[in-house]
């Protein structure tokens, strides 16, 4: 099964090797600006950035078919990954925070349920509906 939280190559919205697709599609950037980057590395830096290319698109995976399925279908799946990608703890804290507050919702609908006074009211309005 594929961990949607890996790198992997992009290649179906890639031009080349598809790397600098995979770069944007696993840090949440756009993939022009991860292009344009790339470019001004290899100008100023040949030719670390262009082997370092060449390297990461031999050695890496390509991008499964089954990611593609759901990040089509839903653009909100695929943004919680690049969010989970980039920042796994907030990312929990953040499932964790919205938890709590569910768990809260509920309690207070419990409580409201099974209190003496819930009871109460709906005696009486079975007396008024009688």
């Amino acid at each position: 099964m594929a961990r949607r939280t890996g790198f992997y190559l992009d290649k179906r919205n890639g031009k080349f090797l598809g790397v600098c697709a995979g770069i944007a599609d696993y840090t949440g950037f756009e993939v022009l600006w991860i292009r344009v980057g790339m470019v001004f590395a290899t100008i100023f830096g040949f030719p670390f950035p262009l082997i370092a290319y060449l390297l990461i698109g031999w050695m890496a995976d390509a991008k499964p078919g089954s990611l593609y399925a759901s990040e089509e279908a839903d653009p909100e799946d695929r943004q919680f990954w690049q969010k989970t990608r980039a920042a796994p703890g907030r990312s929990i804290r953040e499932v964790r925070s919205s938890f709590r507050d569910i768990d809260r919702r509920l309690r207070d609908i419990e409580l409201q349920y099974t209190s003496p006074q819930h009871k109460l009211a709906r005696e009486i309005d079975d007396l008024r509906n009688s």
